[in-house]
């Protein structure tokens, strides 16, 4: 059974990402286990419109935050051989659309899909997020927040991240496909 998705209930405004309570995660297949690290340096803004299907948002990560609890490896990754954080300090998405999104089952909170450009190393790519509306409402400082979780895949290969080591037979050390996750508290301006 499809279920049916309206718009969610969230006022029109500018929303700042409150990254005390947020947090971008990814994962990738390194040798024969999936290593995982964050982005503890990130913030950006939502533009909900009046009718929240025109909505837009932008967001930056700063490469330098990096943490995949191994200073030598986060290093790797800040290097030229990976992201290049010296010539490419931020990692930027904007998103263009919000539109429902067919899961074909029933979530326990609505889902949308928010398409919008990725841009890693100074190369930008179409991405879709699979996002989940958690609600807004008045938190303990009069303060209007919601919550949002939201998920997907990229190649690394697509954004010109090349770097690999071979192993034996036709094996790598590291993977081509990374998940993100995205946990996200927003502040409405001016609340």
């Amino acid at each position: 059974m499809t279920e049916t998705i309206t718009a969610p209930e969230i006022t029109a405004g500018t929303w700042r990402i409150d990254p005390a309570h947020s947090e971008i995660t990814f994962s990738v297949r390194h040798l024969m286990t999936t290593v995982r690290g964050v982005f503890t340096d990130f913030g950006g803004r939502i533009v909900i419109a009046e009718d929240v299907f025109a909505s837009a948002a932008h967001a930056e990560i700063i490469i330098a935050s990096i943490d995949t609890r191994n200073a030598e490896r986060d290093e790797l990754i800040r290097s030229a051989k990976i992201l290049d954080a010296a010539n490419h300090p931020n990692i930027t998405f904007t998103a263009r659309s919000v539109l429902p999104a067919r899961t074909g089952r029933r979530a326990r909170h609505p889902r949308y899909t928010v398409d919008g450009e990725l841009t890693i190393r100074g190369v930008t790519r179409p991405v879709s997020l699979l996002t989940e509306f958690h609600g807004a409402g008045v938190d303990q400082w009069g303060g209007i927040r919601a919550g949002f979780t939201a998920s997907t895949r990229i190649l690394r290969s697509d954004f010109g991240i090349e770097f690999n080591i071979p192993l034996q037979g036709d094996r790598l050390v590291l993977g081509d496909e990374i998940e993100v996750g995205l946990e996200i508290q927003a502040i409405l301006a001016g609340s």
